[in-house]
């Protein structure tokens, strides 16, 4: 569609006021070129000035995507067990616990470790990072060695404790221990939020063939505190046991604590299942990342994946837990018990305040199972599976209205990756099972990268053709970096980023309208900077790029690479309709649990910050502003662009449900600050406006544990008379003005 013939459809709402609703889901996307005269840039008078012209009266035909600023959760590392989930204990379904090598078979499934000497220093390496005491290892991996579930110790001695592999009630490992007497058993060292509740429940699935109870205790070796708790109940058949600790006031919140299973006599039992969580719990989930999530005003949260969905049977994580199968996590190492299922996800959402979209298996899945999983999830009760959720203890349908049809089936990592036919012949497979099964979802198909992943992309589109409405990407974009490399050139091309990628998912938006797709849509279903350190220092060379200087994730560059993305996403607007940072907790940026404390990386509160933008109107801007260009240190950068040129400064001005005037502002150069004389036409803005700043003196500043607040958002105001407002940006930094009408 030519300019002409495109300012002819869209009509002057392009520059006058508002469409409605109904008209901007019929409208074409405006082209690339329209968009830059619509939100123009050009260089600026001096490297110390720029001057932001916003005209209100001018507005945009779509409005900000509500899903703009969504997160995206994984079973990786410590982002659902010991992250979102409240659940403290490592191992709790006493597992044959896989230790990954690193490597994959050619089928894209995890290779485990065989070598015993390997496995037992793996083990010691993760508990000490876990905070294990030092003399507490060797209990760690001798009584693995003689038949105890990793992460499991005793509580006695070797020669009269003596564990061994069982199986569980419905299957699986469980663990039989046998005790010559009283107070012995087994244990795990644990952290625990003593910082918000003293109060623990827990959960012991159980039997056993000569005793009745059991004891649970809690304490801090060398001192007094201990508390305990018996259970009794305990039979020949397996039943579920529990009860509640409470440490007194005085127990310090800093250390760690055993958590012990012993027995009041001589005798054996066998366990299948021992939780341990706070009281305060929010339907399983961590209190303090449901409460930081839903004062960001999160819209919604994509699960279970990530490479983890490629491998992963939704039916394992339904109905009690004593019931769900252990399975090795055939992504990322380790086991999946499955305590955190899709009742756990939806119930999450709903404490957040967040829409649910789920991805569905598409790797070692089947179509079939992902249809039962929509029946599941938004069935009534009059359907089998409608009738399963009930008997679940979820009666009303759970609505998911997202899905996703795979997760990176092009690369090889992926359990059960394909080729690019292989993906279009799987998602005309998926999507006719899964509208079967409920046609008023959304879908989303496994887009490639549009830095590299044209190929993939175009077979895609050609073999759908009007039937592929929403694409995905995952510009995890950067490369490995040798040592010598400056890092504020790092920052530098990391800045030139989101611009690249603008132009690119314009080009694909102009591919699917080319082969009849009415209404192209993007969604970006994971984000974050993606920079390695890779190499040795030369002979006698000093490394410049040290880990502590390399931005990543939790950096504050994440914060300003993110808002510059969201501006991306907002000038394609209808094209881009979703973003899911990667992710919630500890993997890549936003929330960081660490030793059960939960704090912000710099990125969350930029987030935070800009979803007041979600359904306000953009309106038209002038921006002139220093240019930098990009050393193109980072590969993907090198290789995807022949040069990268972009503002120093970045802009977005919306007008927002109330009436007012909200300007999102990025400094992201590295000269100096940048005065900035901003000009407001078409406004009656009021006297003063409300600033949000988030700034530090470097982009790889960071908030640690220590130092959980180091970079945090400052609010101020700031004078507008006769329509004009002058600021001062610092570099690397993020700002929202809000002025009222």
């Amino acid at each position: 569609m030519t300019n002409k013939i495109l300012l002819a459809a869209v009509g002057l709402s392009l520059f006058g006021g508002m469409v409605s609703g109904e008209d901007r889901a019929a409208a074409p996307a405006p082209s690339s070129a329209r968009a830059a005269e619509f939100f123009r840039v050009v260089p600026g008078p001096s490297e110390t000035q720029a001057t932001l012209t916003v005209h209100a009266g001018k507005t945009w035909p779509w409005a900000v995507p509500r899903h703009i600023t969504g997160k995206f959760a994984e079973h990786l590392g410590a982002n659902i067990y010991q992250g979102m989930d409240a659940q403290v204990l490592r191992n709790p379904s006493f597992a044959d616990f896989p230790f990954w090598t690193g490597q994959m078979s050619p089928d894209g499934v995890t290779q485990f470790m065989a070598d015993e000497e390997k496995i037992k220093a793996e083990l010691r390496r993760q508990a000490s990072r876990a905070g294990w005491p030092a003399e507490a290892l060797d209990n760690l991996t001798t009584a693995r060695a003689d038949g105890l579930a990793a992460w499991w110790g005793r509580e006695g001695t070797r020669d009269r404790v003596l564990p061994s592999p069982d199986a569980g009630e419905y299957g699986g490992r469980a663990q039989r221990v046998q005790v010559r007497s009283a107070g012995e058993g087994i244990g795990q060292w644990v952290r625990l939020p003593l910082h918000r509740v003293r109060r623990f429940e827990f959960l012991v699935h159980a039997r056993s063939p000569n005793l009745a109870a059991l004891t649970v205790s809690l304490s801090r070796p060398g001192t007094t505190i201990r508390v305990q708790a018996t259970v009794r109940g305990l039979a020949r058949q397996w039943s579920a046991l529990s009860g509640t600790l409470e440490l007194p006031g005085g127990a310090p919140a800093e250390e760690m604590y055993w958590l012990a299973l012993q027995s009041e006599a001589a005798g054996e039992w066998v366990v299948d299942r021992f939780l341990l969580r706070p009281a305060d719990h929010i339907s399983g989930a961590d209190p303090d990342v449901i409460r930081w999530l839903r004062e960001s005003r999160l819209p919604i949260l994509r699960w279970p994946g990530g490479n983890f969905v490629s491998g992963y049977h939704w039916e394992d994580g339904v109905g009690p837990l004593w019931q769900r199968p252990t399975r090795p996590n055939y992504a990322w190492g380790g086991v999946e018990p499955n305590f955190f299922g899709v009742n756990e996800f939806i119930q999450f959402c709903r404490a957040v305040g967040c829409e649910p979209m789920i991805c569905v298996n598409a790797g070692s899945g089947t179509p079939a199972e992902a249809a039962r999983w929509i029946e599941y999830c938004n069935g009534p009760t009059n359907t089998p599976l409608g009738a399963l959720r009930a008997a679940h203890g979820f009666p009303q349908p759970h609505q998911v209205q997202h899905w996703e049809v795979g997760n990176e089936l092009w690369g090889r990592w992926q359990y059960h990756w394909t080729t690019p036919s292989g993906n279009a012949d799987r998602y005309v497979e998926f999507s006719q099972a899964m509208l079967a099964a409920d046609p008023s979802i959304t879908l989303y198909a496994c887009g490639a990268p549009v830095f590299w992943g044209r190929n993939w992309n175009d077979t895609l589109i050609q073999a759908l053709g009007p039937r592929c409405g929403t694409i995905t990407d995952h510009p995890l974009i950067g490369g490995n970096v040798p040592p010598g490399t400056d890092p504020l050139d790092v920052y530098r091309d990391f800045m030139a980023v989101p611009g690249v990628l603008e132009r690119k998912w314009a080009e694909l938006g102009q591919t699917m309208a080319s082969a009849g797709i009415a209404q192209p849509r993007l969604a970006v279903t994971e984000l974050q900077l993606f920079a390695h350190l890779a190499g040795a220092p030369a002979a006698g060379e000093k490394p410049r790029l040290t880990p502590d200087k390399l931005v990543n994730p939790g950096t504050l560059a994440e914060a300003l690479y993110d808002i510059l993305i969201y501006h991306a996403a907002v000038r394609l607007t209808p094209l881009a309709v979703m973003v899911t940072h990667s992710a919630t907790v500890n993997h890549g940026g936003g929330l960081r649990k660490e030793q059960e404390r939960v704090y912000a990386n710099p990125c969350h509160y930029a987030q935070s910050a800009f979803a007041a933008f979600a359904g306000a109107t953009p309106v038209a801007t002038e921006l002139a502003t220093p240019m930098v260009s990009a050393p193109r240190v980072l590969p993907d950068l090198r290789n995807a662009a022949s040069q990268a040129q972009y503002g120093a400064m970045d802009a977005l001005a919306a007008v927002a449900a109330d009436g007012g005037l909200l300007l999102s502002l990025v400094h992201r150069g590295t000269t100096g600050p940048i005065q900035c004389d901003i000009e407001l036409r078409d406004f009656p803005g009021a006297g003063r406006a409300e600033t949000w700043t988030l700034t530090a003196e470097v982009p790889w500043a960071a908030n640690r544990l220590k130092d959980p607040e180091r970079v945090r958002p400052a609010t101020g105001s700031a004078i507008v008379a006769d329509g004009r407002l002058r600021l001062t940006l610092e570099p690397y930094t993020v700002l929202r003005l809000r002025i009222p009408r």
